[in-house]
């Protein structure tokens, strides 16, 4: 029949908009899964109610405290001279830091390190 238009709802352009999944780590726009810490979270039965948005904020502070620690080592290779990050230099690094070595007080990183009192 003239005038009749298909199913598809063309709309002249041959184009289909698609709406587009987006994942609450890129909505964050963070590294971390989100998906991923819910369940480590859920699966701990570290509490009985869990909000939609606690997965997201301790994705956000795992990232955040990954990349100063990597800053910090990164620092500290170019001062020793060498090319990559070891354990002994993340370990040098959290512990050279104020405020960061009384958050990883009892952590021991590398073995090899000298131990730090």
């Amino acid at each position: 029949m003239p005038g009749r238009r298909s199913r598809r709802g063309s709309s002249g352009t041959g184009h289909h908009s698609q709406r587009r999944i987006r994942t609450r780590t890129s909505r964050a726009e963070l590294l971390f899964s989100v998906s991923h810490v819910e369940r480590l979270l859920r699966e701990g039965h570290y509490a009985r109610h869990l909000t939609s948005s606690a997965p997201v904020f301790l994705a956000a502070i795992i990232q955040y405290l990954t990349a100063t620690v990597l800053q910090l080592a990164g620092n500290e290779a170019q001062r020793s001279g060498c090319r990559r990050i070891t354990p002994e230099l993340v370990d040098m690094a959290i512990h050279n830091n104020a405020l960061i070595s009384v958050f990883f007080e009892g952590v021991i990183v590398s073995l090899v390190a000298p131990g730090w009192q």
